[in-house]
């Protein structure tokens, strides 16, 4: 799927793969986050077979315009995970909502690990 809208310019396509990879490197900037990881086995094979067009631990879903966003990531040791999941959250609800000009409407954090 994909995120379309038309503006003055002309009409504007952004594929769910741009909009994950996009999230991987907002996500990545954000304090205590260590990684991404698969959430289940069935990504795991996908993203062997994939190679590069997969980000593994970022799944999008589009629907009109709103964006749907699951992400599994590991948080670094010693931190608040409450307040890292939250900065993450707001982050790139903000960061993809001015990317887009979409609606982000939902956005689930799995913390999958803690590593130092």
């Amino acid at each position: 799927m994909s995120v379309k809208t038309n503006n003055i310019y002309g009409r504007i396509v952004i594929s769910d793969n741009t909009i994950e990879r996009f999230i991987s490197h907002v996500a990545i900037d954000s304090y205590g986050i260590v990684s991404f990881v698969p959430s289940n086995f069935w990504q795991k094979i996908i993203g062997f077979f994939k190679y590069r067009s997969f980000v593994s631990g970022v799944k999008v879903h589009t629907s009109g315009d709103r964006i749907y966003i699951n992400l599994s990531v590991i948080v670094k040791y010693g931190v608040s995970i409450k307040a890292v999941v939250e900065a993450l959250k707001v982050s790139v609800k903000y960061r993809v909502e001015k990317f887009t000009g979409m609606i982000v409407d939902t956005m689930n954090v799995s913390v999958i690990g803690v590593e130092k």
